[in-house]
């Protein structure tokens, strides 16, 4: 895919790509050398989100930032197994493949359960924590936003046919007014319903009750949180409709030894509303 000039100057960074064992392609940044920061997107995001982190710190770390599979530039294949599993899986094989260890890992939003999901598995290969505004353990709480995208005949009419997540979570996800061009940039691979299809499958995979084919995924993830004593940095805005003060509270009660800063006129997307500030915590940090 040859990207437009536009994006690129938002986003220059090359692009590389991993042929899973699917058979499908995942889009990964790997930019500088160092000490390695793995940081993880979430839904409906992409590595984009993260660019201005790996800006400030490829100079001096190795980052890397994988899109999952069915997001931002990585394949989007319509009959696949979109689940938390599968999204680990593809995260072990990746890190496996480029030999990474002793690395900081940096989560929000759905890269959260992804990210200690592979912890759950090598707990050893981490040296510190950034939590941004997510959740990896069993939840009941949800909002109703995010709740009424779950039905299945109205996600494929808000999510895929309208675009009425990704889109809507441009204006709903920020506290400050986004530019237009980032605005372009984040929706840029979610261009039409085939290409959102990872949006759709991601709200559908919040497992509310044990029946729920990730709902055993999540719980083995939920219990090994507490058995990771690295350094750990929470990084919060407190202006999120859908991750609020009973999240933070709930992270807090995990690592009671970690940093928290928190950012009062952030949203969701708190990189976008509190940027600056986030990249002098993490020099701070790391």
């Amino acid at each position: 895919m040859v990207r437009p000039d536009w994006l690129n100057k938002l986003y220059p960074f090359k692009s590389n790509f991993l042929k899973l064992k699917s058979n499908f392609s995942m889009h990964y940044v790997d930019e500088g050398q160092g000490m390695p920061i793995i940081m993880l997107h979430g839904n409906p995001t992409w590595s984009f989100y993260y660019r201005n982190l790996i800006a400030a710190f490829s100079s001096s770390h190795r980052v890397v930032v994988p899109d999952h599979i069915g997001c931002g530039l990585s394949d989007k294949p319509q009959d696949y197994e979109y689940t938390l599993k599968q999204h680990i899986d593809n995260l072990e094989t990746l890190v496996s493949y480029l030999g990474l260890k002793d690395f900081v890992l940096i989560v929000h939003d759905w890269g959260g359960p992804i990210g200690f999901g592979l912890l759950e598995r090598h707990p050893s290969l981490v040296k510190k924590i950034v939590i941004f505004n997510t959740a990896a353990y069993i939840s009941k709480v949800i909002a109703f936003r995010i709740n009424i995208c779950r039905i299945p005949i109205l996600a494929e009419q808000i999510i895929r046919r309208l675009n009425g997540f990704a889109l809507t979570a441009t204006y709903m996800a920020v506290a400050k007014k986004m530019p237009p061009e980032i605005r372009k940039g984040y929706l840029y691979p979610y261009d039409n319903y085939n290409n959102r299809v990872a949006i759709a499958r991601f709200v559908a995979d919040i497992p509310m009750n044990p029946r729920h084919c990730s709902y055993q995924t999540l719980n083995n993830v939920e219990l090994s949180l507490s058995k990771h004593h690295c350094p750990c940095l929470i990084l919060w805005g407190k202006r999120d409709f859908c991750f609020h003060d009973y999240f933070l509270n709930r992270w807090m009660e995990i690592y009671p030894h970690a940093t928290v800063k928190t950012f009062e006129s952030a949203g969701h997307y708190v990189l976008e509303d509190a940027g600056e500030e986030i990249i002098k915590e993490l020099k701070k940090f790391l």
